[in-house]
């Protein structure tokens, strides 16, 4: 029986530490004494302490003590996975890794587009052919949520050699998949179900939760700790069950993309977040579940400000569940973006928002709030609501329809982004195929691949969301003056 009350990198740590070995390998600040004076007073010298080599360190050079596995093989039973593999640069290279044990170059991968911006860069890198699945919109809200299993189903039909599938469940706004459902088609047909739950890490510690990918019957599962976890940032792991991946071919994909000198912290990060999950998870998801509730509940009471729920985000055409820990407010009522309420929460009150779009915010509440911090995000909200006549009239984001927001797939990603390619000014740039992505961000989904056929509608959007406020940190030219587009005779 796993005994949870262990964890194998913090106790090889502290064995480290306590026999005082000396070391004459990297990292060359030496255990602190080499860092700069100034770096060692602000992160302090616990961070150099704990960052020593995973071989030749923490275990020894052929691995031995079997530190890492000991660790993931208890993570794996903590979450109902045959295997788990830690990484230690994010769920961008976990979901990367994925895809490529799934499928392979000019092969098919279904995947819902509204995937994140690392599934993207994992189709230019891998030469996967994407069949996209729709995901199913709201109109009203100007939201994309998970696509049902009937929408892969009719894709599978229409692509019956596809390799597999990938889903983003949770979103980074809460709406959840019936994961269920999707797994089934795909294994009605003898392919995998890939997950990119990123925001779900917390997921299979409270049954008041949605179902977890592993529960749910999908294949491999891609989770950030950092994100709903007590994990460091980029903590990352990937788990696996079933027989339709091999498990050495996933870590195969995985060592191909991962670092050789991955971080004792961040492995550490992923140890302890299992153990305190194994050993208090329900106790402290329903204590962020109570107080989710109470401060939604008192967010519905400012004016102007409306907290999306189960019934906003679910039913038919809609989504299949809902986390309500996203903490999504919208703030049309109040006649403000996103983008100006999360630049005037920091400026004026010191709290940092999770997202942003043109017309919400999102405020997660996770294990680590407690009634002090909820009380100054609250008082910091009806400020808000306060500061917003001041604020208007607020820049205007032409978001497109739903069926405006798709473009044509005209090359592949790859292709695209790695043919000749020029920069057009973005007033001539309509009708053309992307060279790059062009991503809002937060939350990561790319509203431009490399491929598609620009329209105006979007380069609309985008031209007056940047206007607004909006990020796009991956445009060749930040200003968005111009975009780089496939040469004309490469189309």
């Amino acid at each position: 029986m796993p005994d949870h009350t262990r964890a194998p990198v913090l106790e090889a740590l502290s064995d480290y530490h306590r026999e005082g070995l000396l070391t004459f390998a990297p990292p060359g600040h030496k255990q602190a004494r080499g860092a700069d004076p100034e770096v060692r007073k602000v992160l302090g010298d616990a961070v150099f302490l704990g960052d020593v080599l995973a071989s030749g360190g923490l275990d020894d050079r052929l691995t031995r003590g079997r530190v890492l596995e000991r660790a993931e093989e208890l993570m794996a039973d903590a979450v109902h996975a045959d295997h788990t593999f830690f990484t230690t640069c994010g769920s961008s290279l976990s979901v990367k890794a994925a895809m490529l044990a799934v499928a392979g170059p000019h092969e098919k991968l279904l995947i819902g587009r509204d995937a994140h911006k690392s599934v993207v860069s994992g189709l230019i890198l891998s030469g996967i052919e994407p069949v996209w699945v729709e995901p199913r919109w709201d109109g009203e809200r100007h939201l994309a949520h998970p696509p049902s299993a009937t929408e892969f189903d009719r894709a599978f039909e229409a692509h019956p050699d596809a390799k597999g599938a990938l889903i983003t469940s949770p979103t980074p706004y809460g709406a959840c998949a019936d994961l269920r459902a999707v797994a089934e088609v795909c294994h009605r047909r003898s392919v995998p179900l890939i997950v990119d739950e990123a925001w779900g890490a917390h997921l299979p510690f409270h049954p008041a939760l949605p179902s977890w990918a592993m529960d749910a019957g999908a294949d491999i599962c891609v989770t950030s700790i950092h994100k709903m976890g007590s994990g460091l940032e980029q903590g990352s792991v990937f788990h696996l069950r079933g027989d339709l991946v091999p498990a050495e071919v996933l870590k195969t994909r995985a060592d191909l993309l991962g670092t050789t000198s991955p971080s004792v912290l961040l492995y550490a990060g992923l140890d302890g977040w299992r153990r305190q999950m194994a050993l208090r998870g329900e106790e402290l998801m329903g204590g962020a579940l109570e107080l989710a509730a109470e401060v939604r509940a008192a967010i519905e009471e400012i004016d102007g400000m409306h907290v999306n729920d189960r019934d906003d985000f679910c039913g038919a055409g809609l989504a299949d569940d809902f986390d309500p820990l996203p903490g999504v407010i919208d703030l049309d009522a109040l006649g403000i973006t996103g983008y100006q309420a999360a630049d005037w929460l920091r400026e004026h009150r010191g709290i940092d928002a999770h997202l942003n779009d043109h017309r919400r915010i999102g405020m997660q509440i996770t294990h680590g709030d407690d009634q002090e911090t909820a009380a100054q995000l609250l008082t910091a909200l009806k400020d808000l609501a306060q500061a917003a006549p001041e604020l208007r009239p607020s820049p205007r984001v032409e978001v497109p329809s739903p069926g405006e927001l798709r473009m044509a797939q005209a090359l592949l990603p790859r292709d695209a982004f790695f043919g000749p390619a020029e920069q057009l000014p973005v007033a001539e740039a309509a009708g053309r195929v992307a060279a790059e992505m062009i991503t809002p961000y937060p939350p990561g989904i790319p509203a431009v691949l490399p491929g598609e056929r620009l329209t105006e509608p979007v380069l609309r959007y985008l031209r007056t969301g940047l206007d607004a406020g909006m990020n796009l940190p991956d445009a060749t030219v930040p200003g968005l003056e111009t975009v780089r587009v496939v040469a004309q005779d490469a189309e």
